[in-house]
């Protein structure tokens, strides 16, 4: 069941990620998420730091969503933002862990 939404922003920990897209569905009884959002040379250190991490507790603010989940898949537009005035566009499904597995 997909549902439409705007949904502007999530946050993977405390992590505010302001998006430029936003889709949810079920899949299997788990809540998983697909959205794109840019990142600048600026911040770009900071969000692949965050996202080696694999696992986050995701917020979905405006759809009163709370919930641990995990890196399905995931791309960027550029592999090196390390240069100057650079953005890519990133693009992630993130998953609901299941209840047994959230340790």
């Amino acid at each position: 069941m997909k549902v439409s939404k705007v949904v502007k922003e999530i946050y993977l920990d405390e992590t505010r990620i302001p998006l430029t897209y936003f889709e949810d569905d079920v899949d299997n009884g788990l809540y998983k998420i697909s959205v794109e959002f840019d990142v600048t040379s600026e911040a770009y250190h900071d969000i692949a730091v965050l996202l080696y991490r694999e696992k986050f507790n995701i917020k979905v603010p405006e759809k009163d969503k709370d919930f641990k989940g995990k890196i399905y898949n995931y791309a960027t537009s550029l592999t090196n933002l390390y240069e100057a005035d650079q953005v890519a566009q990133y693009r992630l499904v993130l998953v609901e862990i299941p209840e047994e597995t959230k340790e």
